[in-house]
């Protein structure tokens, strides 16, 4: 096998020609609206038949994702593949990047899996994250410094939505903890003075452009991501500085495709990284009613070597996400959650995801939330949060 060439993976993809994805969940499904919007066939490779993803796909490759001549197939047929996910096989998409464009590369994809890789390459980049230290046994701590007490320890691999992640006061707690999340690598991570938490989407293309967009300010539920707002109300020095952090971390990566950064803004207004994603995220769905050119669109204009699209919001906007547990009533009985209600709410969106099962916890789908001033959309926020029984989120 050769290597596609530097001049022929940035040539640009005519519409009608095929982009591939790896994983057939909501961001996959996403994607694939968009990409199809602009003309595009989609390809999409997952072992679950009735993927949300593989529902919309112009195919359907029904494979493990580590699967050879699944990965082959899906390079003879498109001119370039993306994931959806962060914990897809680094090394299929290396294998992919030997005969079409991937975007993100596989090395990228391999540091946001690791998250001692990742805190590392952050810190590499000049970007500042929290005082840590990696767990690989339980000597590492024993002997860490007492300044990382309290803390939170992290599996280094596989964690999301606040999985694998333990709050612990003290050396003990911080022992027992590791021996529950099964001795697995972990990092620990130091508390710091939290005001609040932020994330920035950002693009950069085959040419090396790069674009942002506004960062959204984000209140989590139980781990889970529960509402990202975007109106102004992250201060300007704050948002500027989380901006250039993002842009520097896909400049050093030397990044193509869509990249998430999360951070945390401390009580004295600095702010510090505390991770990334290498694909659209879930406090970007803001982008698809909020802005003219979604993150979903850009990471298909990225795909094709098209022009990035741009960024600004065209009204204040907030993504309210949708659970699994409001298909579920007091009584724990099955029922629909009142769409109807929702959509009553002037400058509501509503987007599901057709999964086959509601469960307490699963992502089924988000509300876009657009108003044209600051109060305005807030309170259509707090009516949307009524109308659905949901608490208000901090």
């Amino acid at each position: 096998m050769t290597a596609v060439t530097a001049d022929k993976a940035r040539l640009p993809a005519v519409p009608g020609a095929w982009l591939g994805v790896l994983g057939g969940g909501q961001l996959g499904r996403m994607f694939c609206q968009a990409a199809q919007a602009l003309g595009y066939r989609v390809a999409v490779l997952d072992p679950d038949e009735s993927s949300p993803a593989g529902m919309v796909a112009d195919r359907h490759v029904q494979a493990a994702y580590d699967d050879p001549q699944a990965l082959d197939v899906l390079a003879s047929l498109c001119v370039a593949v993306t994931t959806e996910f962060e914990n897809v096989p680094a090394d299929s998409l290396r294998r992919l990047a030997l005969h079409c464009r991937t975007t993100p590369a596989g090395d990228a994809v391999a540091v946001a899996q690791d998250r001692v890789a990742e805190k590392a390459y952050l810190q590499a980049s000049g970007v500042p994250v929290a005082p840590h230290a990696a767990v690989q046994q339980v000597a590492d701590l024993r002997d860490c410094a007492d300044a990382l007490f309290p803390g939170i320890l992290k599996t280094a691999r596989l964690g999301y939505d606040g999985k694998g992640q333990v709050r612990v006061a003290n050396r003990a707690q911080a022992l027992q903890a590791f021996a529950d999340l099964g001795g697995v690598a972990c990092v620990l991570e130091a508390l710091q003075p939290l005001d609040y938490e932020i994330s920035v989407v950002v693009v950069r293309g085959l040419d090396g452009r790069t674009v942002s967009y506004p960062p959204s300010r984000n209140a989590h539920q139980n781990g889970i991501l529960a509402l990202s707002v975007v109106d102004g109300s992250v201060p300007a020095a704050v948002a500027e500085q989380a901006r250039r952090h993002a842009l520097r971390v896909v400049d050093h990566l030397d990044y193509h495709g869509v990249l998430c950064v999360e951070f945390f803004v401390l009580q004295d207004g600095s702010v510090m990284a505390n991770e990334m994603a290498p694909r659209p995220h879930n406090s970007g769905h803001y982008t698809q009613d909020g802005c003219l050119v979604s993150q979903f669109e850009q990471q298909a204009r990225v795909m094709a070597g098209l022009p990035l699209g741009l960024t600004e919001t065209l009204c204040p906007t907030a993504m309210l996400n949708v659970l699994g547990d409001l298909w579920f009533d007091a009584q724990g009985q099955l029922c629909e959650p009142n769409w109807a209600g929702v959509l009553a709410v002037p400058g509501t969106r509503l987007h599901l995801y057709v999964k086959s099962q509601a469960r307490p916890g699963r992502k089924m789908g988000h509300i876009n939330i657009v108003g044209s001033t600051s109060p305005e959309l807030l309170k259509r926020v707090a009516r949307v949060r009524s109308v659905l029984g949901l608490p208000n989120a901090g």
